[in-house]
């Protein structure tokens, strides 16, 4: 439901369904490296806390946008391109597994990544 909403057609959720996505995060003070690797692409982020860049979903959506951390949490607010509309991004660590939260437009989607 939430893929549909942001807009990214049935074949594509249906393929996303099956990425495999494994996140890799690196902290190093107030910079991040992130690096993200499925079955569709492979990339590398960095970021420093607070400062804005741009970032495309796998699906090609553009946004801009900036991470923040909040106690434990990094979040993110990224403005998209196209309608600038606003995702918000939510990584924390619960237990033992890392819990990615996206809202949009008052949708939310959750998705749990187990440590490799």
């Amino acid at each position: 439901r939430f893929l549909f909403f942001v807009g990214i057609g049935l074949m594509k959720r249906k393929l996303g369904a099956h990425d495999n996505l494994k996140l890799t995060i690196q902290q190093n003070g107030d910079k991040f490296n992130v690096k993200e690797a499925s079955n569709f692409r492979n990339i590398e982020i960095e970021f420093t806390l607070g400062v804005p860049f741009d970032y495309s979903l796998a699906d090609g959506t553009e946004l801009a946008g900036s991470w923040s951390l909040e106690g434990n949490k990094l979040v993110a607010t990224f403005t998209r391109k196209d309608n600038g509309k606003v995702l918000k991004a939510i990584r924390e660590i619960v237990g033992d597994e890392l819990v990615q939260t996206y809202i949009y437009e008052g949708v939310e989607s959750k998705r749990y990544f187990k440590r490799g």
